[in-house]
């Protein structure tokens, strides 16, 4: 019997995960130069209407920014298996990050409706803090029964729904309909709101599929011997 080591598996980046993050990161450097471009010209006349709730525009920015860019993280496994403490410490701040950014998007929303913006903006705001705050807490409180499916799948869930800030910027900017007026606008915030979980499921089940076929490859083998 040879001693030698077994050759380890190359890792493919055409998985369908990495292919997702990979148009998730495209979308958010989209949305850094078409929406988010004011944040490097203090020049800007946005910054005008931003003045009246800049401080609180601060950490809601920061925190989303932590849990955009730390959500990523949780669903390698590769940083799991090897880096478990990295994995638990970036995923309490991402808790953290989504329970701060939440609550302060729904409260500048409300700002921005005293300034003229449509009512409906703020109740999506709302609908969408208290969506992201539920789905957070309960992948905190799997992980912390120990239950790591229902963690991973409630986690799924939850930056699902944060990725409807960068989705909205998205589908307004490529599709130009973000310069057809607030009725546009509105029907791109509640769409993406309601595809949201809907997009989570989705991708929940459809690795559940992919898992589920070596599975049942494997029993009719067996079988049929």
């Amino acid at each position: 019997m040879s001693t030698a080591p077994a050759a380890q598996q190359p890792v493919s980046w055409l998985r369908p995960k990495y292919l997702l993050f990979a148009f998730i990161g495209l979308m958010m450097v989209y949305v850094l130069r078409h929406n988010e471009g004011f944040l490097v010209n203090r020049a800007d006349p946005v910054w005008q209407h931003y003045q009246p709730f800049k401080w609180w525009l601060l950490p809601h920015g920061l925190a989303g920014a932590c849990a955009l860019l730390l959500g990523p993280m949780q669903f390698s496994d590769r940083l799991r298996q090897r880096y478990a403490k990295l994995h638990r410490v970036a995923g309490r701040i991402y808790v953290v990050a989504a329970l701060i950014l939440a609550p302060l998007g729904a409260y500048i929303q409300y700002f921005n409706e005293r300034m003229s913006a449509p009512r409906s903006f703020t109740i999506a705001a709302v609908v969408d803090a208290l969506l992201l705050m539920f789905t957070t807490g309960l992948a905190f409180v799997f992980i912390r029964q120990g239950k790591i499916q229902q963690h991973r799948a409630w986690m799924t869930r939850s930056f699902a729904v944060a990725l409807v800030f960068v989705e909205v910027r998205v589908v307004g900017g490529v599709t130009g309909w973000d310069n057809l007026g607030i009725a546009a606008t509105e029907t791109i915030v509640w769409g993406c709101l309601a595809f949201s979980i809907l997009s989570a499921d989705i991708v929940l089940q459809w690795q559940e599929l992919r898992r589920s076929r070596p599975l049942a490859a494997a029993k009719a083998k067996v079988a049929a011997r």
